[in-house]
């Protein structure tokens, strides 16, 4: 903290908050230092379902494509 691309990247998917669970990861904690040698360059960083999905910012079109496929396969 603080992280103004990540407060940036929350904006853009705020609209989409009901429809998935927001874990946060703060890397630079020890218990996360596996992040933080795999992304300490690349924040922020996004997983849907445990899938990498993008980094640096959010690419709307593809968070939104994979989360309603996401959504289609759990009924």
């Amino acid at each position: 903290k603080p992280c103004p691309l990540c407060d940036e990247a929350k904006e853009v998917l705020e609209p989409y908050k009901r429809r998935f669970i927001l874990q946060e990861v703060d890397i630079t904690l020890p218990e996360n230092s596996e992040w933080y040698d795999k992304y300490k360059y690349d924040i922020p960083v996004f997983h849907l379902n445990g899938k990498f999905l993008m980094k640096h910012q959010v690419d709307i079109q593809k968070f939104e494509d994979q989360l309603m496929k996401l959504e289609l396969q759990n009924g």
